[in-house]
């Protein structure tokens, strides 16, 4: 099993014609036969893009003829931070089970009008500003670099595109391998928590131990903590390591992503540890270290 995403799930391509979109749609169709299905552009309907390689992709007017032509029930998003919104609306209009938006620098203020709109969906987002959903020897959305992973044991999920990475190509390197990865953005706004990817990984059985990779800034990883303790108290727990990064910023500064900034005498790093120890989190000393700490645990 796998959470999200599998080698049955059709991929709408939502920016499919841009340079972005043309390079990692490559990228995932040479993946282990990632169903990319269709792209999307408002003025290019009734056309086909040509890979490299010489695949060929139908182009439609909206998501909603897409998904009536292909069946597709996920989409990915490649569109400019201008119209990322607008292109996760149309998504969300269209009933796209899973929509992952890319794009870095979309405006908070328009994600706020997304999040109302998708609380009241079906839909679920991840991102933006995520590198995407991996599901080893099965599909790829997004930017992950399908050569690291390994299928196997281990639910990676983190805030950070590159210390994605870091923990996939440790647990390969280590024999572990994984089951999913997901990147859920590092934006301070946006679809998808760490407490919904948590429950996802507690649910499926090919999971049995999880990486979750947490950055200074807001609540979510004391949220995921106190969700940790209050399933172990239901008997439902997986060996799970933790890392904070951003550990040495000063209270006030934005370090990396949009989300990741100290501010009211929350977000610290310090706390988040405490909180990840607190829950029974093994809490990885260095990014160095994921996979390391994570054999130890395991013993």
């Amino acid at each position: 099993m796998s959470i999200l995403i599998n080698n049955d799930t059709k991929i709408i391509v939502q920016g499919l014609t841009g340079k972005t979109g043309t390079f990692h749609t490559e990228q995932a169709l040479a993946y282990h036969g990632t169903q990319m299905v269709a792209g999307t552009h408002p003025k290019k309907g009734g056309t086909n893009w040509t890979g490299s390689d010489g695949q060929s992709l139908p182009i439609y007017t909206s998501v909603t003829d897409a998904k009536e032509a292909t069946g597709a029930t996920a989409s990915v998003i490649y569109v400019p931070p201008s119209g990322a919104a607008a292109a996760i609306e149309e998504a969300i209009d269209a009933e796209i089970d899973i929509i992952t938006c890319i794009t870095e620098g979309v405006p908070v203020q328009d994600m706020v009008r997304v999040k109302e709109k998708l609380d009241a969906s079906k839909s679920r987002l991840i991102g933006p500003n995520s590198p995407g959903i991996m599901t080893a020897d099965a599909c790829k959305i997004g930017i992950m670099p399908g050569s690291i992973f390994k299928k196997g044991s281990v639910g990676v999920l983190s805030r950070s595109g590159t210390l994605t990475y870091e923990a996939v190509y440790q647990t390969t390197v280590a024999g572990l391998g994984q089951s999913s990865a997901v990147g859920i953005g590092g934006d301070p706004v946006k679809g998808t928590e760490f407490i919904d990817i948590l429950e996802m990984y507690l649910a499926d059985p090919q999971t049995k131990s999880i990486i979750m990779i947490g950055e200074i800034g807001g609540s979510a990883e004391e949220d995921a903590a106190q969700f940790l303790i209050d399933e172990a108290k239901k008997g439902r727990s997986k060996p799970t390591v933790g890392f904070i990064a951003g550990r040495t910023a000063p209270p006030g500064r934005t370090m990396g992503h949009a989300g990741a900034v100290i501010s009211g005498g929350k977000g610290g790093a310090e706390d988040k540890i405490e909180a990840m120890k607190t829950a029974g989190i093994r809490v990885s000393p260095s990014p160095a270290k994921l996979a390391e700490t994570l054999v130890d645990l395991l013993g």
